[in-house]
């Protein structure tokens, strides 16, 4: 690792990557690669933030939110040249919140939601749990990357009257990034039917050389929401801050009385110091962090490679998540067993994703190189076993 960014060990320290071992897989022991946050500690300017802030020893109200939103639209017309107005921005206490907030507040009880599977699984749970009806597209998977089924995906808008589409821009598991064309042949068939886009970009600053992200808020402002957070990009989703951008001003009157409603409208003190500190001091410290995450890849993909060459990895894309296809060495009902048991390794299984992804799993590169490598090994082993 370089000199900014420093891996932690987060054993003991109630985090439910490593301490929820036993409650998720009912074994304490596990290599853990699931759950994606990460095994770094956040920058150095975040805890100075902090620090200077508790030396006060008072802890009441405070004016941070106006700071925390300017601090962000920074990094998005520095980072991603979106610029973002002050008035378009709402928070949220995650970007999965603000999933239910958008369906609620700008859907209707018995409307059709759709997502595009194999996709981040609280997409499901947040359509069904707010009883709306669920709609799938599944990916289109060549061999070599996923792309979107466009034909499929008007067909199913037309037969359903969907309403809204639930997106993921970078795309979890998969770790697309999608092309502008990409996204404006979306746009286009959703503007053709009014659906609503709600794009979870939480991801966004995780994108590897040769790629580049596009805030579908360039794209089409109307009818379209963008989900961000510094949780996933500086390691704070303890803090609980997450904005949503929303240019349409029907769109963003639709949420504000949801909000009112349930009292939300504010952060706590110590995720916008968090966040107003990383947005302005955290651009050399991503950077690294970037690469860390890239070389963690190159590393698990060329060492399963060699011993399992039948294995079928995506490329890596945008994300700190590597999405892989045993399928041709492992069976999905025997998936758990292999990778709990014999591996002993925590992973993300594919069937929770949706899309025909039985035999896939997700592993978070997020941690040390040396947590890479024992889980190389491990899965070598096991399979060297079989």
């Amino acid at each position: 690792m370089g000199n900014l960014v420093k891996y932690v060990n987060r054993f003991g320290t109630n985090c439910t990557k490593w301490d929820g071992l036993e409650k998720k897989y009912g074994d304490k022991s596990l290599m853990s690669m699931w759950v994606a946050d990460m095994d770094f500690r956040c920058p150095e300017e975040v805890h100075e933030a902090i620090r200077k802030y508790m030396e006060c020893g008072a802890y009441g109200y405070d004016m941070m939110a106006s700071r925390f939103n300017q601090a962000f639209a920074r990094w998005e017309k520095d980072r991603h040249g979106y610029e973002v107005q002050q008035e378009w921005l709402r928070f949220s206490p995650g970007v999965v919140q603000a999933f239910y907030w958008c369906i609620f507040s700008m859907t209707n009880e018995g409307d059709h939601v759709l997502v595009l599977p194999p996709v981040y699984y609280p997409f499901f749970n947040a359509v069904n749990e707010t009883e709306r009806k669920l709609v799938e597209s599944n990916l289109l998977w060549d061999g070599k990357t996923y792309t979107m089924d466009y034909a499929d995906i008007e067909k199913k808008i037309v037969e359903n009257d969907v309403k809204m589409l639930l997106f993921c821009s970078p795309h979890n598991p998969a770790s697309r990034v999608w092309t502008r064309e990409e996204l404006e042949k979306l746009a286009e068939i959703c503007d053709k039917y009014s659906v609503i886009i709600v794009s979870d970009e939480i991801h966004h600053d995780f994108v590897h050389k040769g790629h580049k992200h596009t805030p579908f808020g360039l794209v089409r402002k109307e009818k379209t929401i963008v989900l961000s957070a510094p949780s996933k990009t500086f390691n704070l989703a303890g803090l609980t801050t997450a904005l949503a951008i929303i240019p349409d001003e029907e769109l963003r009157a639709k949420w504000d009385v949801l909000s009112r409603h349930i009292h939300i409208s504010e952060s706590n003190t110590f995720g916008y110091l968090a966040g107003e500190a990383a947005y302005l001091h955290g651009d050399a410290w991503v950077d690294e962090l970037v690469d860390i995450i890239y070389n963690n890849y190159t590393l698990l993909r060329d060492r399963l490679m060699e011993k399992l060459p039948k294995l079928v990895i995506a490329p890596l894309e945008g994300t700190y998540l590597m999405w892989a296809d045993f399928g041709a060495y492992i069976k999905k009902e025997e998936m758990a067993e292999f990778f709990e048991k014999e591996c002993k390794i925590a992973l993300d299984y594919g069937e929770w994703f949706h899309g025909g992804a039985e035999t896939w799993v997700r592993f978070n590169l997020a941690t040390s190189r040396e947590n890479v490598e024992k889980a190389a090994d491990l899965i070598i082993a096991a399979m060297e076993k079989r």
